[in-house]
């Protein structure tokens, strides 16, 4: 019997209005599908861009900052799903505002030297109608690494469009194969970590 999960989604579109459609949620909920197949639920999507999170490097910046609840939920999970929308190439400003943010994990060590991210995994859903979900998913790995996430092998399910069209990835009829053949890929190799390293964390 597998040992369940839990994991929660950062969506960082550019979107603040909830009632408009983003294609990042729709790659969230490709990649929630495939992780059901392995015993680990999606307690919560997060869309960054509704909540008050202000710019700064602390895990707290004072009245009015919703941040330190929604680090709160990052870390009660043991899976992180951080999904970005690219823009000129590059991560969304929300996504950067997001990481900043847990740049403050590094001064937050536990008695052996573990950032409170240490044990847990973070896989990457990224899409846009123009190049650069390879560069853009080599940022969100090195900063999720630097403040202590595990990143698997396969972490991230990404689609990218025609440069300058018009189609969105929540406007495709059918997921392409290929995502869904990553999405499977990402899902495994990610409870697979999960669960080895909630049965036995990092030493320090």
């Amino acid at each position: 019997m597998t040992t369940p999960l839990t994991a929660l989604a950062l969506n960082c579109t550019l979107k603040s209005d909830t009632s408009e459609r983003s294609s990042t949620d729709a790659m969230i909920q490709v990649l929630q599908k495939e992780f059901s197949e392995h015993d680990v639920t999606l307690i919560d999507t997060i869309r960054v861009a509704t909540h008050n999170v202000k710019f700064g490097v602390s895990s707290d910046e004072g009245d009015g900052d919703d941040w330190p609840a929604i680090r709160k939920k990052i870390l009660a999970a043991d899976i992180l799903i951080f999904g970005t929308p690219i823009w000129m190439g590059q991560l969304s400003s929300v996504a950067k505002l997001a990481l900043e943010r847990m740049d403050a994990f590094l001064g937050e060590t536990d008695d052996k030297g573990r950032m409170p991210s240490y044990g847990k995994v973070a896989v990457t859903a990224i899409v846009g109608n123009e190049d650069g979900a390879h560069w853009a998913s080599a940022q969100a790995f090195q900063s999720l690494n630097d403040v202590g996430w595990t990143i698997p092998a396969v972490a991230n399910c990404y689609w990218v469009g025609e440069a300058m069209g018009s189609t969105d990835f929540r406007d495709l009829v059918q997921v392409p194969d290929k995502v869904t053949e990553t999405a499977k890929m990402v899902a495994s190799n990610a409870a697979h970590l999960a669960r080895l390293l909630k049965a036995k964390t990092y030493p320090g």
